[in-house]
């Protein structure tokens, strides 16, 4: 009696796992299709985010299409740069001919919009936080980016 409640028990493991790897393959699915580039509503207006909602920054040390983050120790490690392997898509809202890619010395690309280098903050605790915008570290202040290609403070 005690095999067939432990079979039980492990087929309905299996089965439990199983139905989150095909949800999380959906999901994966879905992401892939996403934009690189989306435009969201937040407390501080409308802001570029990335395919997983997560706020995306412009670093104000940086310059059109130059990344300065990478040469500041471990800026990097708090504001990654927001990288693609291949070309970046515009969401909604947003205007593809701002989007775009610079390399970096890894090799990576980083997308930029107008001309700004994109970044995501390490420490954001979920999707469209704004809590970090206008923070002063590494030399520079973070802010958002607008449709426009401004700074959102």
């Amino acid at each position: 009696m005690k095999r067939i409640h432990i079979s039980l028990a492990v087929a309905a493991i299996a089965a439990l796992l199983g139905t989150a790897a095909a949800g999380a393959q959906a999901l994966d699915a879905i992401t892939a299709s996403a934009p690189a580039v989306k435009l969201a509503s937040t407390g501080i207006g409308k802001i570029l985010v990335s395919k997983s909602n997560h706020t995306l920054y412009m670093f104000t040390r940086d310059t059109k299409n130059k990344d300065s983050c990478v040469s500041v120790s471990m800026c990097t490690g708090a504001w990654p740069p927001y990288t693609t392997s291949g070309k970046p898509s515009a969401g909604p809202g947003l205007k593809s001919s701002l989007l775009g890619t610079i390399k970096l010395s890894s090799g990576k690309k980083q997308v930029t919009y107008a001309g700004h280098p994109l970044y995501t903050y390490a420490f954001d605790s979920g999707p469209k936080q704004t809590g970090y915008v206008g923070a002063s570290q590494f030399g520079g202040k973070w802010y958002a980016v607008s449709s426009a290609g401004k700074t959102v403070k």
